[in-house]
């Protein structure tokens, strides 16, 4: 489409569920994107992980046409994910757009997500158009739910003219929807004439034929097939192998002009090459143009918990690592880096934005490559001061000096916001309390709902605090955060010990006032997720070599004098003694070996 009167480029942007990839199937049967032969639910959720916990991970693009009172419009939606994990995946989507559709739940109302994800695209002068969603709902609190967005937009000196009403499961107002999104967000900006290439690349794939391939908006000029690009950041010369857009495949064209989404396929097989937040120009608009400079890109996204990766065998090291390059390159919040055990061998060092992108990326690394892992505690990274003056970084527990060494420790903070019904307050605060927390406001946005503030170590929250909060809650509080800085910690290294050796990779950092609680209650938690052996297997808590908590997991039962059929009980008694020493020979001698999934039920509990 040539007119760029009428494109729209519009992400759909949301809280975790609230509906916002059953929208875009609406709006994909609307404009005859998809026959309805082949639409599916959740069709921009094309990974089974997606599909399987029904959130959204990977921002998908789509390109869809529609017709309204004569004219012809080409519409480029992109749907993002919602959890707080992914909200680096959010403000990279909302760059290559000039509006977004706010979506609620009606039976939930708004939540932290909402709020941060609002913000972005605000602060970002993006046109906002909300809409209640789920409204066909029996449970649906609609009046309620829109007051809650009007002062949340209004918290943000921004009022909307109608808040929208949809059910994205029965269609119920999607169409009106789609046509606000002509009637309200811009077209693309005009560029002058002639105008160099300037492509900021917003995401990208690997595909094993057409190599990288760079999901880009044009921001000015235009780019044919026959063009020899330039990567301004990198400096990195490529020709195209394919160029097009997404409908919601791949589908190819001779060129993307100015103001469109599609996608640039270079044919490079060196995905960390290829950088997100890179302008792509022609190599012949550099030479022509006099200092032609690239788009503002994106902030280094900053990992926050960190956990080191090692293959359960020894010899697939090199097949970890390739596929987590090829994961970096459709997640560019992604770190790692080598990293070595004395006890495990080569590994990787990562760094999450969260424990549910880590959980991802490990189930990524077992579906998509068949790589079986053993992870190390995560960990947030800790800033040591040691007593001869040396500042070092350290990133995993095992890691951690022995506390003679240490004079300092620096541990990072958060900013925390939980948004509430106030029905649930109370319940939230008895959580909050016992935790390392600074308490800053409780402010409220309507009628029953509160916004809670919190200054609190990161450590605090990365493990189990999402889940405790969702049960105290019912599922209404949500959360949101962002890193403050660092602040002096008291923390000591616990280290676990089973059957008499210690597994590094279940080592952690816990605050001193809490180190007898905490032990105890981990030793419990491994002696339940523990798989029985042929053993007794010890499970003991130690901090600088001393221990302070034991459980004993029992030995897998066997009867060996099942078979035996009345007779001399002597046999029996034999038998079962020789049950016994063989035991005790394995619990000298017995090593325990714990899977990645073992692993994860003993960090989340």
């Amino acid at each position: 489409m040539s007119n760029k009167q009428n494109i729209r480029n519009f992400a759909i942007i949301a809280h975790i569920d609230h509906g916002k990839s059953t929208l875009a199937d609406r709006f994909l049967e609307i404009t005859k994107t998809i026959e309805k032969r082949k639409m599916q639910e959740q069709i921009l959720d094309s990974m089974d992980l997606e599909r399987e916990r029904g959130i959204t991970i990977k921002m998908t693009p789509v390109r869809m046409a529609y017709a309204l009172n004569g004219k012809d419009y080409a519409f480029n939606l992109i749907d993002t994910p919602g959890h707080v994990d992914f909200a680096y995946e959010v403000s990279r989507a909302l760059a290559a757009v000039e509006g977004v559709i706010l979506l609620v739940d009606a039976t939930k109302g708004v939540q932290a997500q909402t709020l941060a994800n609002a913000k972005i695209a605000l602060d970002q002068g993006l046109v906002v158009i909300p809409a209640i969603n789920k409204v066909d709902l029996p449970q649906a609190r609609i009046q309620e739910t829109e007051k809650e967005i009007e002062d949340l937009l209004l918290s943000f000196d921004y009022v909307a003219d109608k808040i929208y009403k949809v059910s994205g499961k029965t269609g119920e107002g999607v169409q009106e929807l789609l046509e606000a999104v002509i009637e309200k967000i811009p077209s693309p900006s005009l560029s002058k004439e002639p105008a160099f290439l300037k492509a900021l690349i917003f995401d990208s794939t690997y595909d094993t034929y057409k190599g990288v391939v760079a999901h880009v908006r044009i921001k000015s000029g235009s780019v044919r097939k026959n063009d020899k690009i330039l990567f301004m950041v990198s400096s990195l010369e490529s020709g195209i192998k394919e160029l097009g857009y997404f409908s919601p495949n791949l589908v190819p064209a001779d060129s993307i002009k100015d103001g469109e989404i599609g996608y640039i396929a270079t044919g490079l097989k060196e995905a960390e090459r290829i950088k997100i937040g890179d302008t792509i120009t022609t190599v012949l608009a550099e030479r022509d143009s006099a200092g032609i400079e690239p788009l503002e890109g994106y902030k280094e996204p900053q990992p926050l918990v960190f956990a080191s990766v090692f293959p359960e065998q020894g010899n697939e090291f090199d097949a970890l690592k390739e596929g987590v390059t090829q994961l970096k390159l459709n997640d560019a919040s992604l770190y790692f880096e080598p990293d070595y055990s004395e006890a495990l061998g080569r590994g990787i060092k990562f760094g999450f934005l969260g424990m549910l992108h880590m959980e991802i990326i490990l189930e990524r690394l077992k579906r998509e490559f068949g790589i079986e892992t053993v992870v190390t505690a995560p960990s947030v990274v800790y800033e040591v001061e040691k007593a001869d003056g040396e500042k070092i970084m350290v990133y995993t527990p095992s890691k951690f000096p022995e506390a003679s060494l240490v004079s300092k420790t620096f541990e990072p903070y958060v900013s925390l916001e939980i948004l509430t019904p106030s029905f649930y307050l109370s319940g939230i605060m008895s959580i909050l309390k016992d935790m390392r927390g600074k308490y800053l406001t409780t402010e409220n946005l309507g009628k029953e709902l509160l916004r809670i503030k919190y200054e609190m170590p990161l450590s605090e929250i990365i493990t189990d605090f999402y889940d405790k909060l969702k049960s105290v809650s019912s599922g209404f509080a949500s959360l949101a955060y962002d890193p403050i800085g660092t602040r002096e910690a008291d923390v000591l290294k616990m280290d676990i010990l089973l059957a008499g050796e210690r597994f590094e990779t279940l080592s952690r950092m816990v605050p001193r006032q809490r180190i007898q609680e905490e032990a105890k209650k981990i030793v419990e938690k491994i002696k339940d997720i523990l798989p029985a052996e042929q053993f007794a297997v010890a499970i003991q808590a130690a901090v600088g070599g001393r221990i302070i908590a034991r459980e004993t997991r029992g030995a897998m039962k066997k009867d060996v004098t099942g078979y035996l059929y009345g007779g001399d009980y002597t046999r029996k008694r034999k038998l079962l003694e020789k049950q016994k020493r063989g035991k005790k020979r394995l619990k000298e001698f017995g090593k325990v070996h714990l899977d990645s999934e073992t692993f994860m039920k003993i960090f989340r509990g």
